[in-house]
Parts: C-alpha cells; sequence; structure tokens
C-alpha cells in the first residue's frame, strides 16, 4: 500500500486494487490507530483515530479531494504535500 503523505505522524495509504476496496478511500494510521476515510465526505468507513488526528486527516483529504480521486482512478500513485 503507497504512502501517499505523512505529517504529525499520521501516515495516509492508498490501497492497489480500487475494485476490492469501494467506495473510495485513504488509510490514515496514526500511532496504533488506523481508520478507513471515504474521499468525498471525510466519513469514517472503519476504524478509528483520536479526534485531533481525524480532524487533520479530513482537512488534508479536503484540501487534496481532487488528486486523490484521480490517484483513485488512475492507480497512479504519488506523494501528495503534508499539512502544514
Amino acid at each position: 500500500m503507497p504512502v501517499l503523505s505523512r505529517f504529525y505522524g499520521i501516515i495516509i495509504r492508498m490501497y492497489f486494487q480500487q475494485a476490492e476496496h469501494n467506495p473510495p478511500q485513504i488509510h490514515a494510521l496514526y500511532g496504533e490507530d488506523m481508520a478507513a476515510v471515504y474521499i468525498q465526505t471525510g466519513e469514517v468507513l472503519e476504524g478509528y483515530l483520536p479526534p485531533k488526528a481525524l480532524a487533520m486527516v479530513r482537512e488534508w483529504v479536503s484540501i487534496h479531494r481532487n488528486d486523490l480521486l484521480q490517484i483513485w482512478e488512475t492507480q497512479e500513485f504519488k506523494q501528495l504535500p503534508p499539512l502544514e
């Protein structure tokens, strides 16, 4: 699972095989916590992140939503800038 970005101890990844993991989502890891987050809404599909980490992930997803959806569709992975 490629790493798309890292910031504040959070690692953002996306699975290669999108058909097996619909709807479009990223996986955010923070310490021992992990959540699958729906790209379109920022909704947690599965897992858990502490509230502050989840807020940062949602902000990052909203900033990079178009790039994330393009990566999901094309499966052409690239690094995205971290949240600053």
